[in-house]
């Protein structure tokens, strides 16, 4: 049975990082420019949380990483509660010309052999709001957005926080649930995994250090993808494991290996 599951970016060599995109569908283009502002500024805040060495180890993410992820989901709430309109409120309108239609992009992630089971949970999260955002009928809206577009999508947004929060930061869930909860610098600078993991979720073998991409390996994918210039993309098969090292990368690439150009705008 077919469903919008995140897509698996499988072109060339980057097949063996087990990559995924938001399912677009067959929304290519949005007319609304804060939704598009929104996909493209979270999906980049993503793909450098999840390129981050963390990932590939199994132990609790660095404070590097939270403090990352704490400020994307600042980042996005605030967004949000900038420019969601109420029911009631009257949309702005205008009187002739209207936003032409623009292409979405996307920026793959590593996520079907990570590793770091707190950083997949939460990057299938906001994974889950980028499909959303771009499959939504308020793409045909012009100009605004509505307070049930901003709750539907920041919804997945506020788990990840609320969950981070509460099992990393040992903040209690009645204020942790709060809508404009925010950890403090303190609570941040508190962080201290060791205090109530065990000794096994500390340790973690060291993953393959020469079979990953480099920084201009990765400027294929950093400046982001147009839909309309990806191949046919599908699920991610099933059963699949990771094959070859802890990094999640195919046994048949190796350091020598040159990566497959991503499709130009």
């Amino acid at each position: 049975m077919k469903n919008d599951a995140f897509l698996w970016y499988n072109v060339g060599d980057w097949s063996g990082y087990g990559l995924a995109v938001p399912n677009f569908g067959d929304d290519q283009t949005s007319q609304n420019d804060t939704i598009r502002y929104f996909t493209d500024i979270i999906g980049r805040n993503l793909q450098g949380i999840m390129w981050h060495t963390d990932s590939r180890l199994a132990t609790p993410p660095s404070i590097n990483t939270l403090r990352r992820i704490h400020k994307l989901c600042v980042r996005a709430r605030n967004l949000f509660a900038g420019r969601a309109v109420p029911s009631g409120t009257n949309n702005m309108e205008s009187a002739h010309a209207i936003p032409s239609p623009e292409e979405f992009r996307v920026y793959p992630v590593p996520y079907f052999t990570v590793r770091n089971q707190w950083m997949k949970q939460y990057c299938g999260l906001i994974l889950l709001s980028l499909t959303e955002a771009m499959q939504h009928s308020e793409n045909a809206r012009p100009l605004e957005i509505s307070e049930a577009f901003a709750g539907q999508i920041s919804q997945y947004i506020q788990r990840v926080y609320r969950t981070m929060a509460v099992e990393l930061f040992q903040v209690p869930l009645d204020a942790a649930n709060a809508a404009d909860f925010t950890l403090t610098d303190e609570q941040l600078a508190a962080y201290n995994p060791a205090a109530w993991f065990t000794s096994t979720e500390l340790v973690d073998t060291v993953p393959d250090l020469a079979n990953w991409p480099t920084e201009d390996d990765l400027q294929l994918l950093t400046d982001g993808l147009p839909v309309s210039q990806l191949p046919v993309l599908g699920r991610y098969p099933a059963g699949t494991s990771s094959t070859g090292s802890s990094s999640g990368s195919a046994s048949s690439n190796s350091a020598a290996t040159s990566f497959i150009a991503a499709p130009s705008a």
